[in-house]
């Protein structure tokens, strides 16, 4: 080979290459056999290699980007055009000393230097022969070394095992070139045209597949046949991967051809789409990650998202499945992980927002007081769940949003009355179509943090079906213990709603499930009295109705007396609904008087409110006289708060039968039938003569059929109606009374104390008998709705008759 010049690569033109020209031949016998016969100098400049390994006889270009490998080239090409090249061990070291290089390399060749467009050296070389480092003389300008010729073993090349390696060797080539996609076929002319053995392993050695460590391993085998097996074993290892891809590949060519068919139908849409306006599926993707970044979620809840969104990345954005998928990463976006407001503990101000919206309720709010004292002083106190239990009108639902308020929280209400699906609460699984999380968590999400205020409204309503038990559902969200981990089946995740303040209300606490009462704080809203209530319609009723009708105060005045005819004529409740709509028609009034431009009465007086709403219509509770046998009056407590109730009893002549009429439940029934056996057995006692029992039949009625009654608090009633009946004596004036009886003439206690004392106020009842173990709830009622009231504490079933009857007998007494 002649004197080299360094070339422009800009300037190379391959047409212009003629039969002179210098080309490269494959390696022959001959060629290895001269090269052989050289002799190796006894230094060398030293090339180290970042990523391939040189073996004899083969041709490679070389980038030379390091200005130590520029200088060595340069100075080569100029001189011996010799150089040694071995192989970094760690391609990652960019300074390579003595310590970073292999010891055991091939010297080679330079036949071109190319400069190229970048800068940067391209050299063309060719193996010699391997060499050994013994000792490296200098690092700088660049590495050179002392060497010596690590000589190869060369088996017989007749000898039968080493040709039928070589032959398998050929034979492997060809498979790999026929089932490698990425080789040219012509490499085949290449294997077959060369004639020396060695340099058949090495051309295949340095084209193999693999990495710089596992070809170092090839070039320093010196036996040639054991690198020759060496070589086999890891072309076997290149075939059978080949063979498992191409296998594969076409097991699924079909399938990809028709994804590839459905990639390019839909980049055509995504196109359509973006002309018109439209957000691309990418777009889309990139928006959520993008949102994602903000969020204050845990690591778990990043990965689940990072995890589900690459999910939808790899669907098919036509499927139906691929709206579910979107629908549910956009509900982990919306919800407020780890986003909380900031709770107010200022006390007194918490107390005035309380005492402004509500007036009474004191047991309420001073509990509401209670707590936020308590997350004042430990700042990490789980939230209660409170429910608020009392007949309707009292301000259950209301008092929410003033406690939200206090706290300085969002304020969410979820109606539970009538809920009969469980996955109202705990969602849908996302394997539906049209899958949607459960209520709980859609609030939180509309709320926007994760400690609102949250009201279970008539939690006592939820009902049971064949789509499952929501109040059992109820039981993870109500739970304390428990819902720092509350699941929802579309979310899939456990959410925390420890730092949520739930607050139920309930009118009837024996529908609600006992287990799910048993996770709430019961606190119990009673009824208001008379004049509680003419504050409040004055206080906030009237002034509400007045704005809603788009008057002002002056429009219309209605004085405390009238307020009070209201309430006592016209509403029958323990809360002030009624009295609102009551109200409500009164201002109705006048704004179609200010409309129509009618004169009117401002100030409303007593004769105003009867032409609006009409005669008095609730007279019926008011005391009746005690001038009849068997007539007395029973305190009895309704849905709708405390009433009084008359139990009537008669005699007709008969065979001693005993009939109750009055739409009674089962237990009333069993409360009359044993006053009247209870009376049977002491009738000595009580003066009555026996026989009468055989004689005449008795009817006991409790009026109002058209209401259901139930319950033993008229046990006392009864008994005394029977006895009053069968002695024809009076029964005290201005008298209520309620308890439970026995066989044996105890009196047990009964609940709904307060709403009955405020049904006897409203009766203007002056006398109340109770059973003495109910002393302990007339202690914890407030002494405004005691005043004018006795009350008489009884055990016995006889100190109730010597406290009601009189001795005085009835007008027109029967003889018997």
């Amino acid at each position: 080979m002649g004197e080299m010049k360094i070339t422009k690569f800009d300037n190379i033109d391959l047409q212009g290459l003629d039969e002179d020209a210098e080309l490269i031949p494959l390696l022959t016998p001959e060629d290895e056999e001269q090269m052989n016969r050289e002799r190796l100098p006894e230094t060398l400049p030293v090339l180290p290699l970042r990523n391939t390994v040189l073996f004899p006889g083969v041709v490679i270009p070389i980038t030379a980007g390091r200005d130590k490998s520029i200088n060595l080239i340069r100075d080569a090409n100029n001189g011996s055009k010799t150089i040694g090249v071995v192989s970094q061990k760690d391609e990652s070291v960019e300074n390579p000393g003595p310590e970073d290089i292999n010891t055991v390399g091939t010297v080679a060749r330079i036949l071109r230097v190319l400069q190229m467009p970048d800068g940067n050296t391209t050299v063309i070389i060719q193996g010699k022969k391997r060499f050994k480092i013994d000792a490296v003389l200098t690092e700088k300008p660049y590495l050179t070394a002392k060497v010596s010729e690590a000589a190869e073993e060369r088996p017989d090349e007749k000898g039968s095992e080493f040709e039928a390696i070589i032959d398998s060797i050929k034979e492997l080539a060809f498979k790999i070139i026929k089932d490698n996609p990425n080789i040219p076929s012509e490499a085949t002319f290449a294997i077959k045209n060369i004639q020396s053995n060695s340099f058949l392993i090495n051309f295949v050695s340095s084209n193999l597949n693999l990495d710089v460590k596992d070809k170092q391993q090839l070039l320093e085998i010196a036996n040639l046949q054991e690198r020759a097996l060496a070589t086999l074993k890891y072309m076997n290892m290149e075939l059978q991967k080949l063979e498992l891809r191409n296998d594969i590949q076409s097991k699924v060519r079909s399938d990809m051809d028709q994804q590839q068919r459905e990639y390019f139908l839909h980049q055509q849409m995504k196109t359509i789409q973006e002309e018109l306006g439209g957000l691309s599926y990418e777009e889309e993707v990139d928006e959520m990650a993008e949102k994602a970044k903000k969020k204050k979620w845990s690591k778990k809840v990043q990965e689940h998202f990072e995890k589900e969104l690459s999910k939808m990345q790899r669907m098919n954005p036509q499927v139906a499945e691929y709206s579910i998928q979107r629908n549910y990463l956009d509900l982990l976006l919306d919800l407020p992980w780890n986003e909380f407001s900031k709770d107010k503990f200022d006390l007194k101000r918490a107390q005035k927002i309380l005492d402004r919206d509500h007036y009474g309720l004191e047991d309420v709010k001073r509990r509401i007081i209670e707590y936020l004292a308590v997350l004042k002083l430990r700042n990490d106190m789980k939230s209660p769940i409170l429910c608020l239990y009392g007949p309707p009108g009292v301000g259950k639902t209301s008092l929410g949003k003033s406690v939200a308020e206090a706290l300085g929280r969002e304020y969410v209400r979820m109606s539970l009355g009538g809920l009969r699906d469980e996955a109202e609460i705990r969602g849908h699984r996302k394997t539906y179509i049209g899958a949607m999380p459960g209520r709980i968590i859609q609030s939180l999400k509309k709320a926007g943090t994760s400690n609102p205020v949250f009201i279970l409204d008539e939690i006592d309503k939820l009902s049971n079906s064949h789509q499952g038990d929501p109040s059992s559902a109820m039981l993870e969200v109500l739970d304390p213990e428990q819902n720092s981990e509350f699941h929802d089946n579309f979310l899939e995740m456990g959410y925390d709603l420890s730092k949520v303040m739930f607050i139920a209300t309930a009118n009837n606490l024996s529908t609600i499930q006992p287990a799910l009462r048993d996770r709430m704080e019961i606190i119990n809203v009673t009824g208001y009295t008379i004049e509680e209530k003419v504050e409040i319609a004055k206080r906030h009723l009237l002034p509400k109705q007045l704005e809603e009708h788009g008057l002002s105060k002056k429009d219309l005045k209605i004085g405390k007396r009238q307020l009070e005819k209201i309430v006592e004529g016209y509403t029958r409740e323990s809360g002030v609904r009624s009295l609102e709509k009551q109200i409500a028609k009164v201002v109705r009034y006048a704004a179609k008087s200010i409309a129509m431009e009618e004169d009117y009465n401002v100030t409303v007086n007593n004769a105003v409110v009867e032409k609006i709403l009409g005669p008095a219509r609730l007279e019926r509770d008011k005391y009746e006289n005690n001038d009849v046998a068997g007539v007395v009056t029973g305190l009895a407590w309704t849905s709708v708060g405390g009433d009084i109730l008359f139990i009537e009893s008669i005699l007709s002549k008969g065979k001693g039968t005993l009939n109750v009429t009055g739409n009674l439940g089962k237990v009333m029934k069993e409360s009359a039938t044993i006053a009247m056996e209870y009376i049977k057995s002491n009738a000595d006692e009580y003066g009555i003569d026996s026989s009468v029992f055989d004689k005449y039949n008795v009817h006991i009625h409790v009026p109002e059929g058209a209401t259901p009654k139930d319950g033993p608090s008229a046990g006392i009633t009864m008994l005394t109606s029977l006895i009053s009946l069968f002695t024809q004596r009076k029964v005290k004036k201005s008298l209520a009374m309620t308890g439970e009886i026995t066989l044996r003439g105890k009196v047990l206690p009964v609940g709904g104390i307060k709403e009955k004392i405020l049904a006897a106020k409203r009766a203007r009842i002056k006398e109340i008998i109770l059973c003495a173990d109910n002393k302990k709830d007339i202690e914890e009622i407030k002494e405004d709705y005691l005043k004018g009231l006795t009350f008489h504490y009884v055990t016995d079933m006889s100190e109730v008759i010597d406290l009601a009857i009189t001795k005085q007998k009835v007008k027109n007494a029967k003889d018997l």
